[in-house]
């Protein structure tokens, strides 16, 4: 049987200690991985439904192939498997502020990170999603200005609760058009929430963007034997006529 709980790596940062741990729910019978960041839980390979949902929701509505996608926030890595997993992506870029968490993946240490190294479409980048998203170059160091067919972020708690004080202008409306520069036309923005939908953020991505929708995501939560519900945000841009 696996070890009841077990601290898998430890970093400083300068949002605060960033730990790696696995323990096992005796209840379910199965090993559970988490990322916390401070007192705050990042993320548990026990909830992934909404995470998957996000890279699943936001290419659905993208015609063609060879789709261009960009993820905010590796985390555990579910979000950028589940956009690997359709045929239709050509390159995807990973973008995360904490280098632990990349290594982690490099290094075989979580449980997805071999195949997400292995896939030639795949490449990690270290940096601030948020500065990135701000600036006029883009995400991409190699093709400053490049434009993405999708831009799935999966950083804060919800626009609301944010995991850094600064990170608060990203949710305003002249960042998210700035973020929308990123885009190609008739592209998506996908954001994950902790939180239920929220008619006001919706409000305001319809500000800048063409068309903007909140999608509940409800899952059932074995710990607490009851029902759960997370939200994607997707918003797409004008499409060329």
């Amino acid at each position: 049987m696996s070890r009841l709980f077990e601290e898998l790596d430890y970093r400083p940062t300068p949002l605060g200690p960033l730990t790696l741990r696995r323990r096992h729910v005796l209840a379910l019978g199965v090993d559970v991985f988490e990322i916390k960041l401070g007192d705050e839980h990042l993320m548990s390979s026990l909830f992934i439904e909404s995470e998957v949902a996000l890279a699943d929701l936001g290419l659905a509505d993208l015609p063609g192939t060879d789709l261009d996608v960009v993820v905010g926030g590796l985390g555990l890595g579910y979000t950028a498997r589940a956009v690997l997993n359709s045929a239709r992506v050509g390159s995807l870029l990973v973008v995360d502020a904490l280098d632990a968490v990349i290594e982690w993946h490099e290094t075989g240490l979580l449980p997805l990170g071999d195949d997400l190294v292995a896939d030639p479409r795949c490449r990690f980048l270290h940096g601030d999603f948020f500065a990135l998203a701000g600036s006029s170059d883009g995400f991409d160091p190699d093709r400053p200005g490049r434009r993405f067919d999708a831009i799935l972020v999966d950083i804060d708690h919800s626009p609301r609760a944010h995991l850094a004080k600064g990170n608060a202008d990203f949710y305003r409306p002249d960042a998210l058009q700035r973020l929308a520069g990123h885009l190609k036309p008739g592209g998506v923005f996908g954001l994950w929430s902790d939180e239920p939908p929220d008619p006001a953020f919706t409000e305001r991505l319809a500000g800048v963007f063409a068309t903007a929708r909140a999608e509940p995501v409800t899952f059932h939560n074995p710990l607490q034997d009851r029902p759960f519900t997370q939200t994607v945000y997707l918003a797409e841009t004008e499409t060329e006529i």
